[in-house]
């Protein structure tokens, strides 16, 4: 491959993985999240934006690596479920901060999970390092669904607000 090649595929899988990031952040905790009871482990709000900014960065460099050891017909499978991964993860972000559904993102939340787990070996089958990537975002996102079942749980009787 060329050098203005792996640059270009370098930008559009960090466009892409960004891009669902933006759609995600389109839907902010606001007053309704700082309404609900939390438990005492909620990290602080100024700890996501890093952490997320972070795990994006290695989740485009992972599919990059992927795509860039076998193209797009040889990581298709790999890339498809990526690219489904990602939906997961932007629709969680409307779930819950947008419809006020903790119920909802929980579910979610587990299909995220499992499609993460799954674009992880499927990565490790290409690339051990662009599966090695995606570890710190598995175990994130294994966070954020204990996060998200409590925080449902302690709501339960809550109507959703408006």
């Amino acid at each position: 491959m060329t050098r203005s090649r792996d640059i270009l595929g370098l930008a559009a899988w960090l466009l892409v993985t960004f891009a669902a990031a933006t759609v995600g952040s389109r839907f902010m905790p606001g007053e309704w999240y700082a309404s609900l009871a939390k438990p005492s482990w909620t990290p602080p709000s100024g700890v996501f934006a890093p952490v997320w900014s972070l795990l994006y960065l290695l989740m485009g460099l992972a599919a990059w690596l992927v795509w860039r050891r076998e193209g797009l017909r040889g990581a298709a499978p790999a890339l498809s479920v990526y690219l489904i991964q990602l939906c997961l993860n932007a629709l969680w972000s409307y779930l819950f901060f947008g419809l006020h559904r903790p119920d909802l993102a929980f579910l979610d939340i587990l299909l995220l999970w499992t499609a993460i787990l799954a674009t992880m070996i499927l990565f490790l089958r290409r690339s051990r390092l662009a599966g090695l990537f995606l570890l710190p975002y598995l175990l994130w996102v294994s966070f954020a669904s204990f996060l998200n079942f409590a925080v449902w749980q302690l709501n339960r009787g809550a109507p959703p607000a408006r």
